[in-house]
């Protein structure tokens, strides 16, 4: 089942839009009812209008009504992982990070395992809100 995440994160890279760090990035993220969606990253002149692969692919997830997330590849030059703002995305619509993966696999493919938790153990949550 893997084999089709990898094989999803690998060809959304090739869409991807980075004129300006030159840095290809696919994702692909297998949601709770098996559903795989695509993303990549697509770079604007304006940096802080820049959008993650990762990010793309939770959009997709949810605006097509998706809520739940439980495993994650990030098809990368060197096997980066996502990046601090991703892996708060992916928290949030991941019921126990404990039981979330993350893949990043590299031109070279290497794949590497993580655990949601273990790339963001103190993420914050519903839980961290303290409503008056």
């Amino acid at each position: 089942m893997n084999d089709l995440l990898f094989e999803a994160a690998i060809a959304a890279r090739q869409n991807a839009y980075a004129p300006y760090s030159g840095y290809l990035v696919g994702a692909a993220i297998r949601d709770g009812a098996g559903i795989i969606w695509t993303g990549c990253n697509v770079e604007n002149i304006s940096y802080g209008l820049c959008v993650c692969a990762e990010r793309t692919a939770v959009c997709k997830m949810v605006s097509d009504g998706g809520r739940e997330l439980r495993a994650v590849a990030v098809a990368t030059l060197d096997g980066g992982t996502p990046c601090g703002m991703c892996l708060q995305t992916l928290l949030e619509f991941s019921p126990d990070p404990r039981n979330v993966e993350i893949f990043a696999i590299s031109d070279g493919g290497e794949r590497i395992r993580y655990l949601l938790s273990d790339l963001i153990p103190h993420g914050f949550n519903s839980g961290n809100l303290k409503r008056t």
